[in-house]
């Protein structure tokens, strides 16, 4: 290898056209799916304090959401459901007028071409705000798969694209894949949380989703935050069972975790930028201390770097807005 003076690799910073010419990792508003809450009622848009800018919608507020978030060619959302009623058996979450499958008839009725992915987990939807039904104080994780696949079930008959299972109990992609095929839906694909931890950036999620553990936490489910290799095994797993996407849940504290199983596995990835990441940045941009738009940007074209094919984030409008001005 040359050496200075005959090496300078500041030549190819000059300008920023020599710099977009050899930039080795792109970010793309085709990376980006919007997360979304949707809340049963009607007439709703409520603002959620802890995560400005985001807002908690009903279905029947949700159209001009939809077509703004197709005119910036973001192709795809992901939804999570609030309903009324919460019970032990998380019954609201299979309902076929439950709020998840009326948000989805409304966004394929506005923006037919829009993916829609929906996030398929009992947290929302019981009493006890865990992921998964309780007995005797613990979460039954046999007991919980069929009601996962029926919920599953429930969300393409009513137009969903993609199923997104985050409940992390063992054997959950298998039972739903097998209860999918069985029903004629061969053609869906699963977008698996394979990687979820037990993570302290999951905070403002708890009140947009109003999910919060009524005893005790969810880490005898989620993952132990100092495990990586015990990531590529959950990874394997879901790939065996069937997952066509693989996911990496939080990103920012995790790149380490994103880039392994990029160097394992030849399969889609994503990673999700997670609702205390998006509060942090934009409690500091509205102190004054960030600029906003260049520290989102750097922080999805991290997340991409490390070797994330799809991005779960917050600030996707903003980003496709800012990306179009490039």
């Amino acid at each position: 290898m040359a050496a200075f003076p005959q090496l300078r690799l500041r030549r190819l910073r000059r300008t920023e056209t020599l710099r977009a010419l050899i930039r080795e990792t792109q970010l793309n508003v085709s990376d980006l799916i919007y997360p979304m809450f949707v809340v049963e009622g009607e007439g709703i848009k409520e603002e959620i304090s802890s995560m400005p800018g985001i807002s908690r919608h009903s279905p029947d507020r949700l159209k001009e959401e939809i077509e703004e978030i197709a005119g910036l060619k973001i192709p795809a959302v992901l939804l999570f459901g609030i309903p009324q009623n919460k019970d032990e058996a998380g019954t609201s979450a299979y309902q076929p007028d439950g709020v998840v499958q009326q948000a989805i008839r409304v966004i394929k009725n506005t923006a037919p071409e829009l993916i829609v992915i929906t996030d398929v987990c009992l947290c929302e939807y019981t009493s006890r705000g865990h992921c998964g039904i309780v007995t005797n104080g613990e979460i039954d994780n046999d007991m919980t798969l069929p009601l996962l696949a029926e919920m599953s079930i429930s969300h393409i008959e009513a137009g969903a694209d993609i199923i997104a299972p985050s409940d992390m109990m063992d054997g959950r992609v298998g039972t739903i894949r097998e209860a999918l095929d069985e029903k004629g839906f061969q053609h869906v694909p699963i977008l698996s949380y394979s990687a979820k931890y037990a993570s302290a950036f999951y905070g403002p999620f708890r009140e947009a989703a109003e999910s919060t553990p009524q005893f005790g936490d969810r880490r005898n489910y989620q993952m132990d935050p100092p495990n990586l290799r015990e990531a590529l095994r959950e990874a394997e797993q879901d790939i065996d069972e069937g997952a066509d996407i693989i996911m990496v849940k939080p990103a920012l504290a995790y790149l380490d975790v994103i880039r392994e199983i990029r160097n394992t596995f030849d399969y889609p990835l994503a990673a999700y930028n997670v609702s205390g990441e998006y509060a942090m940045v934009k409690a500091a941009t509205q102190q004054g201390w960030l600029d906003e738009k260049g520290v989102v940007l750097e922080i999805l074209t991290a997340i991409k770097r490390a070797g994330a094919d799809i991005i779960l984030t917050y600030h996707a409008k903003d980003a496709a807005k800012w990306l179009k001005e490039e």
